[in-house]
């Protein structure tokens, strides 16, 4: 019963270990993904934030 539960005795499957290794490393990947592209957003919107600012203060006249 033990060993059905188990599925086989003798270590684990490297077929399994391979697997659980380039799952590991797909993950490791999107997570550097992830990052680079929340920086090119949080650059994108700085510069859309900086160009609507601009854009704001060119069409109110100055108060003196």
């Amino acid at each position: 019963m033990a060993k059905a539960l188990l599925g086989h005795v003798g270590g684990p499957d490297p077929r399994m270990v391979s697997e659980m290794r380039r799952l590991q490393q797909r993950i490791r990947d999107l997570e550097a993904e992830l990052i680079r592209l929340q920086a090119t957003n949080d650059a994108l919107a700085a510069q859309t934030r900086d160009e609507a600012l601009s854009r704001t203060q060119e069409r109110e006249p100055a108060l003196t």
